[in-house]
Formats: C-alpha cells, structure tokens, sequence
C-alpha cells in the first residue's frame, strides 16, 4: 500500500505575494481568488514567510497597527518563517507539522526548499480523509 504523501492532494501552483506589496494588495488577492493564506517571496521569488487572514485579523484588532495599516507592507504582518513541506513529506507528517504549529496551511516547496510550488491546507487533509 502506497503511503499518501503531500504531492498526492496539495494543490499545486501558488498565488504568491511579494513582501514589499501593501496590505490592501495582499487583501484584495486573498478576497479575489477566495482563498485564506498567501506564501510571501522577496525580490527573488524565494519563500520569506506566509500571510495568512488571521494575520490581517490580529492587525485589525490591534490599534496601532490597524491606525497605520495602509502604509504597512506585507511583510510588516506575515508570519515567517514558514512552515513548509516537500512533496515527499508524507500526509501524516504535513499533519503533525500542521498540529504542531497550530497552522492551517503547508507551503509546498521544491527541491530547493526555498521555492514554493503549491500549498497544502486543511481542506485538503480533510478532502483525502474522506476519500480513503
């Protein structure tokens, strides 16, 4: 029996933001493509962290944050690191690593460990649960 690893259900290609965006960008990709977290990349398209709508939650519940929000950048408020997988990262690995950090998505990233390729999140844990 094949043990079901992350390249089997993550969904691949990203929709990525570079670090230097502003907030309201980022926000608008998010709302745009309905979906909850963004890998970060610098200048050179390496992963720098993630930017997630909890991230945009906790500064909108912070004054002084929320006061200054359009002039802050993405990388004012992304969680970094990230947390990453491979495609070989097995299923219950991305899942312990998810529990670990109480985190609801895996950046999927290639043999350079530096470039995203995809992104796991809970939706697709759960998806390849109900399939088994």
């Amino acid at each position: 029996m094949n043990v079901p690893t992350v390249g089997d259900v993550m969904t691949r290609g990203t929709i990525a933001v570079r670090d230097d965006v502003p907030i309201a960008e980022a926000a608008q990709l998010l709302d745009k493509h309905h979906i909850s977290g963004l890998p970060v990349v610098d200048r050179d398209g390496e992963l720098v962290g993630v930017l997630s709508q909890t991230d945009l939650l906790r500064a909108r519940v912070i004054d002084h944050l929320w006061s200054v929000l359009p002039g802050l950048a993405v990388r004012h408020l992304m969680t970094a690191p990230a947390v990453v997988a491979t495609e070989e990262t097995t299923i219950d690995e991305a899942a312990v690593l998810m529990e670990q950090n109480h985190i609801h998505r895996l950046v999927v990233v290639g043999p350079d460990r530096r470039t995203p390729v995809g992104i796991l999140s809970v939706s697709d844990l759960i998806h390849q649960m109900a399939s088994r």
